[in-house]
Formats: structure tokens, C-alpha cells, sequence
């Protein structure tokens, strides 16, 4: 392990604007990947999927209708639920619906599961559920996208 004094400030800022994690989360991650910033990065992402599992049973009684027009030719409306309405409230949360409203304007999935298991359009390398998790590792409550409306004119 790295010795505590060898992580600096500015590491640790670089690894929490990346991944949205604590700073202490983020200084912890660091210590345990002995500096390196790569396995650093595994180690928060790793953390914060068991989180996920962990919250996976817990109510979505918060909400948000988010709608996103592509071009005049294609709208959608998508519903993405979380625990609270603070998390509803926050940046990730709202980014999360944005983007997933663009997804759905431009992938066309026939329902919520489809959605999920798509490749993501901006980055296909991960699946919409991955990028939901993202959102839930980094609120610390359950989100979840109840529905969505898609219509192309």
C-alpha cells in the first residue's frame, strides 16, 4: 500500500471530478491502488457497484419527467424515478435524464428493459444500465427509469 503522505491533494481532486466519488472515497482508492491512477479508478468503480446491489430493493418514490426534440422530427419523454427529491434535484441525477433521453431519441428501444440492456450511444463500451449505476454509485439512492415516450414524426 501507498503510504498515506505520498497521495497529494491534487490526485485526489483529479480522481474525484473523473469519477464523482468522495474525496475521502477517492483518497482511499488512491492509498489502495499504491498511487496508481488507473487502478484507482477500477477500485471506486468497483465500490460503488456493490453499493448499487445494495440499494437495489429500495423504494423510488421521487421523480422527474424529462423531455428532450430532436430536430423538430423526434420527441421523447422519459420518466426516471429516485429515493429522494434532493437526488432528483441534483446535477447527476438531471444529467442522467437528459441523456437518457437522447439515447432514446436516437436508439429507438421498444420498452424499459430494451433501453437498459442497449449499448450506450455515446459510449458503447457500456450498456445504459451501466450508466445508470454510474448515477446510483454516485447519489448513494436507487434511480430507476420507470417509462418513456417516444414519437417520430
Amino acid at each position: 500500500m501507498a503510504n498515506e503522505k505520498n497521495v497529494s491533494m491534487e490526485e485526489v481532486q483529479k480522481l474525484r471530478a473523473e469519477t464523482g466519488a468522495g474525496v475521502m472515497d477517492c483518497r482511499k482508492a488512491l492509498i489502495e491502488a499504491n498511487g496508481n491512477f488507473e487502478k484507482a479508478k477500477a477500485v471506486i468503480r468497483e465500490k460503488g457497484l456493490s453499493k448499487v446491489e445494495k440499494r437495489a430493493d429500495r423504494a423510488t418514490g421521487a421523480g422527474l419527467v424529462h423531455s428532450y426534440v430532436h430536430n423538430g422530427r423526434i420527441g421523447v419523454l422519459v420518466e426516471v424515478r429516485a429515493e429522494t427529491d434532493f437526488v432528483v434535484r441534483s446535477e447527476p441525477f438531471q444529467e442522467l435524464a437528459h441523456e437518457l433521453a437522447m439515447h432514446i431519441a436516437a436508439a429507438a428501444p421498444a420498452n424499459v428493459e430494451e433501453l437498459l440492456a442497449q449499448p450506450y450511444v455515446k459510449d458503447e463500451s457500456r450498456t445504459v444500465k451501466d450508466v445508470v449505476n454510474e448515477v446510483i454509485a454516485k447519489t448513494g439512492e436507487n434511480v430507476s427509469v420507470s417509462q418513456f415516450a417516444r414519437i417520430e414524426a
